[in-house]
């Protein structure tokens, strides 16, 4: 594909994007609020299962004391990501706990009960980026256990790892942020930006391209100003792009569009196109684990929402349960309609509050019903209200109506595997119907289907190579029973001549008496 990188290089054009909403922010709770440190919890719960791909394998067991930074679940295949201890102390149990997923069901976990002192283990060998190899650099990260912060968690070591497939040239750090109410990587870049563009230019030189661009919200001017002072780092230039507050801005195909003017074809990766995106706070990870050998144990939050007492942006270790965060931010003020990890438009709903923090967690919302605008939904007037806010170009009430009616076949062949779950046709429905919701059933009922389908294929092949196999050693034993049978035919014709051979031997031998006897 053809590309120019003039659309990179100038400084404001933007490109406007299909659809979106503007949702009201409400990240005025949080945005003044500096990043605190959280106390230590009595009790740390980590899933081994805090990415996309396979879970980690545990490699310690109960009564183990471990020490902060140590590995306690190995990864496990090429998608996959190593867990740490968060801090020191004894391994209480390692089993199943309540995952922070809607579902509730549990998931292999690592229970830990800090002894206190936060004693640091062996930490990974730090690297000077700049006379490190892209290999080493995606080692490091890899071995360091980061994952995308942003709320994807696709191992970033993986992403890093794409320079040997396709001819890359940009890097985008994603510091749109456009969730409502979330304002952590806001405060990151307030306080540590020189660390993120630290981070950042050590991923360009593991991804072997020259040009990075922050992407940034214009509703976010303190962060934007401390960008500016880190334009510079290891000999690169980042260039900073200011984009609209809109949602879903944040979207890795939509951040691309708008700062490119590049499409990234359906289901197909942006790497595709040159361009590779991470998020702000993988970027700050990757800065800690190079320059200083410190694994992904914990990440910024932002705990906001009217039903939460003191909104606040804290630094939690990973495996901080729910209760102890909120309880630290003076707890709940009554009973909230909705407890979502993540922002309220494509965040998670949660029941357990003893549920933990992972590493793509970047937020925990309490909100009210005046928050929320829950109504009870009403049947579709095919207003078009969704497929103007769809940017993805679908047409939600049209997947709806088939998922209604039971049709997923059709849902897909309209465009249902293409939905980003973004959550825009549900915020602007007159008639509040879930949407959204509905999709993501649909989605997980096809992918049981396609699972079910490429099991039962699994067994068909099995049993073919099953019965192959059987008929190869059938096959084998008739011919070994054939070869016995000729050779105990050849044997059976060699017995006469044999016979005759051994008769002519003895009369030779006992003739031979009586001619000596004549001659004499």
């Amino acid at each position: 594909m053809s590309f120019s990188l003039a659309s990179l290089l100038h400084p404001t054009q933007i490109f406007a994007l299909r659809g979106g909403v503007h949702p009201e922010t409400r990240k005025f709770l949080s945005a003044d609020c500096a990043i605190e440190t959280m106390p230590m919890p009595p009790l740390i719960r980590v899933p081994l299962q805090q990415h996309i791909g396979v879970e980690a394998e545990p490699i310690v067991q109960r009564d183990d004391h471990v020490l902060k930074g140590q590995l306690v679940g190995k990864a496990r295949g090429q998608v996959s990501a190593n867990i740490h201890a968060p801090t020191s102390g004894r391994v209480i149990a390692v089993g199943h706990f309540t995952a922070p997923h809607p579902s509730g069901l549990p998931v292999p976990t690592i229970t830990l009960r800090p002894d206190g002192k936060d004693e640091w283990g062996e930490r990974l060998p730090r690297l000077r980026p700049e006379n490190a190899s892209p290999e080493e650099i995606a080692q490091q990260v890899a071995a360091a256990g980061i994952v995308g912060m942003g709320g994807a968690t696709f191992p970033a070591a993986v992403k890093l790892g794409l320079r040997d497939k396709y001819p890359l040239h940009t890097l985008i750090i994603n510091a749109a942020e456009c969730e409502p109410y979330l304002t952590c990587d806001d405060r990151l870049l307030r306080e540590r930006a020189d660390e993120v563009a630290d981070g950042a230019a050590i991923m360009a030189k593991a991804l072997g391209v020259e040009h990075i661009l922050f992407a940034i919200e214009g509703n976010k001017p303190e962060a934007l100003a401390a960008l500016q002072r880190h334009t510079h780092v290891m000999d690169r230039i980042l260039q900073i792009k200011v984009v609209p507050a809109q949602y879903p801005m944040g979207s890795e195909k939509h951040l691309v569009k708008a700062v490119t003017g590049q499409e990234t074809p359906a289901r197909a990766l942006t790497a595709e196109l040159g361009i590779v995106v991470h998020n702000a706070a993988t970027a700050h990870a990757v800065h800690l684990a190079v320059r200083y050998g410190e694994p992904l144990i914990s990440r910024v939050v932002t705990v906001s929402g009217r039903a939460v007492r003191r909104p606040a942006n804290l630094r939690v270790l990973i495996g901080t349960p729910v209760a102890d965060i909120l309880a630290h931010c003076g707890g709940l003020d009554g009973t909230p309609d909705r407890l979502l990890l993540g922002g309220p438009m494509m965040g998670q709903p949660i029941r357990n509050l003893r549920v933990p923090v992972v590493k793509g967690t970047n937020g925990i919302l309490a909100l009210t019903r005046s928050e929320t605008r829950q109504k009870d939904p009403m049947p579709c007037i095919r207003c078009g209200s969704c497929v103007q806010v769809c940017p993805m170009g679908l047409t939600p009430f049209e997947m709806n109506q088939k998922i209604q009616a039971g049709d997923l076949e059709g849902a897909a062949a309209v465009g249902l595997l293409d939905c980003i779950s973004c959550g825009c046709c549900s915020y602007n429905c007159p008639s509040t119907i879930p949407l959204v919701q509905t999709f993501g059933f649909a989605k997980g009922k096809l992918a049981e289907k396609e699972s079910r389908k490429h099991q039962q294929q699994q067994t068909k092949r099995l049993a073919e190579a099953r019965k192959a196999r059987e008929a190869a050693i059938a096959a084998a034993k008739r011919a070994a029973m054939a070869k016995r049978k000729a050779e105990m035919a050849a044997k059976k014709a060699r017995e006469p001549a044999a016979k005759a051979e051994a008769e002519a031997t003895d009369t030779a031998r006992t003739s031979t008496p009586a001619t000596n006897e004549a001659v004499k």
